[in-house]
């Protein structure tokens, strides 16, 4: 059997070696394919003479999106050694235990975030600036490093939100990351042509992993931007002829609220995808209008994350689903026992396919937990329907017994997003001395709406137990770096608004 290609920069720089490949979108810095195979080459030469980097070594980074974390990625492929990309807004604890975890070689981070690391014995290195990483990819390299990078050798240690507990570190192997890619470029249909604009940070599957390194091994183009910014994003779109756009409902709301959205030309832009969570019909009716379909997904850090693509011309027929499974991707519905259920009951998704992660990191414990005789467990309650189509119920662990009835707080959103009065809001259960459990809804308003008003709408369009029995307005939801609501902080959060 032939191996597949791992060396994408290689084929590029023969390919088209003038094309951009990465961009900034901030200072509007450019590097070609050839640049970055360059780049890369040097990298990869300078980690191994000045820092003993090897095959199987942990390079773990600190840092905003920054071109030189593409060239540190590329040039740590080449050497067999493994980018771990750490959240630099975690407390200094936090980034204790990752580090201490991944147990890295090297540890390279901007200087504004030296004080998270600086008690650490193992070697560190400034991204840039003086003796930094990118001043050294400024010397003259000796020629090309062989890349000596194998297809289950890891490419990348991403450490999970840990929602329950400490944050893991899923393992994504090279052979991931180029099933992802395919799977992507399959359903997405991406080519050479292609050019997107990536706001999402690096320490997310989001940030690399959506569309990043699929666009990198199509010969895409990708323009980074240092954080979320609705005007800034609209406006490189528009300027770079942006031809897919990657976000999820919080920030495509918050791009269709801006006063530039009415008269900003994204005519070159095909469609729109969109994960987390699903997008409200009107919202999908806002984007359409401005002639870009939504097409729904749905993916995670251990897999993929590219897993489900809703194809644009069900967005409003089939509002909610995530469509099918992407091309080499294998789905079960199955319950508590492993056994399938029927179309249209509820039962936990399992995946199986080539883009699975390894497993986590020095987790024996979790990983048998999560892959079980080659599936992998999501924990992400689904059903079918008769057409096949998919639909997300909420998570096991989010799911409540209300009088002895399950309650799907996803269920229970979808219908609350549905009045206009509504611009944001999430359900959890919490404990009841009648029912054991019932609903809790936070609230971010749009118009003036009582609670009384918002349970007698929920009366008209929900069974009785899963009408939310309390109601908390707030002027914000915590959300996490890709824009997800953090229902785990909600029980926290304290009414803000009235």
């Amino acid at each position: 059997m032939i191996e597949f290609e791992l060396d994408w920069l290689k084929r590029w720089n023969q390919y088209s070696p003038q094309n951009v490949a990465i961009k900034d979108g901030d200072s509007g810095r450019e590097i070609t394919y050839s640049q970055l195979f360059e780049a890369a080459s040097r990298g990869a030469e300078y980690l191994a003479q000045a820092y003993s980097i090897r095959r199987g070594d942990r390079v773990a980074l600190l840092a905003t999106n920054e071109l030189e974390s593409v060239f540190l990625f590329f040039a740590l492929q080449r050497l067999g050694a493994t980018l771990v990309p750490i959240n630099f807004r975690l407390t200094k604890r936090e980034v204790d235990h990752i580090v201490r975890d991944s147990e890295p070689s090297l540890i390279i981070a901007q200087e504004s975030f030296w004080p998270l690391i600086q008690d650490f014995a193992q070697a560190k290195l400034r991204l840039q600036g003086p003796a930094s990483f990118a001043e050294a990819l400024e010397t003259d390299a000796q020629g090309p490093v062989a890349f000596q990078a194998e297809s289950e050798d890891a490419a990348l240690l991403l450490y999970t939100s840990g929602t329950t507990g400490a944050p893991k570190g899923a393992v994504l192997s090279h052979r991931m990351l180029f099933w992802n890619s395919i799977n992507t470029t399959l359903r997405l249909n991406i080519s050479q042509n292609d050019a997107t604009a990536i706001f999402l940070p690096f320490f997310h599957t989001g940030g690399w992993n959506v569309l990043t390194t699929p666009f990198l091994h199509r010969g895409a183009k990708v323009i980074f931007l240092k954080k979320f910014d609705a005007d800034q994003i609209l406006k490189v779109s528009a300027d770079e002829k942006c031809t897919i756009l990657f976000g999820v409902p919080t920030t495509m709301d918050m791009m269709a609220r801006s006063p530039l959205f009415k008269t900003v030309d994204l005519s070159s832009m095909r469609y729109a995808i969109v994960g987390g969570e699903p997008m409200p019909v009107d919202l999908i009716r806002v984007w359409d209008q401005k002639k870009i379909p939504i097409r729904q997904g749905y993916g995670l850090t251990e897999f993929g994350p590219n897993v489900f693509s809703l194809n644009e011309d069900d967005a409003i027929r089939k509002i909610g689903s995530i469509g099918f499974p992407n091309f080499y991707i294998d789905i079960k519905v199955v319950d508590d026992q492993g056994r399938a259920v029927a179309p249209g009951e509820v039962g936990e998704l399992i995946l199986k396919g080539p883009m699975m992660m390894t497993g986590y990191w020095k987790n024996e414990k979790a990983t048998s937990e999560t892959i079980r005789d080659g599936w992998l467990y999501t924990g992400d309650l689904v059903r079918q329907d008769d057409e096949g189509y998919v639909y997300v119920v909420g998570r096991k662990k989010d799911m409540f017994i209300s009088g002895g009835e399950n309650v799907y707080p996803p269920e229970v959103e979808q219908v609350l997003r549905s009045m206009p009065q509504i611009r944001e809001v999430a359900v959890i259960g919490v404990p009841d001395p009648k029912w054991g459990e019932v609903g809790k809804a936070f609230i971010v308003k749009d118009g003036e709406v009582s609670a009384e008003e918002i349970q007698a709408y929920c009366a008209q369009n929900l069974a009785k137990f899963k009408i939310p029995k309390q109601i908390v307005f707030m002027t914000d939801l915590p959300k996490g770096d890709s824009g997800k609501i953090l229902k785990r902080k909600l029980s926290e959060a304290q009414p803000t608004d009235t």
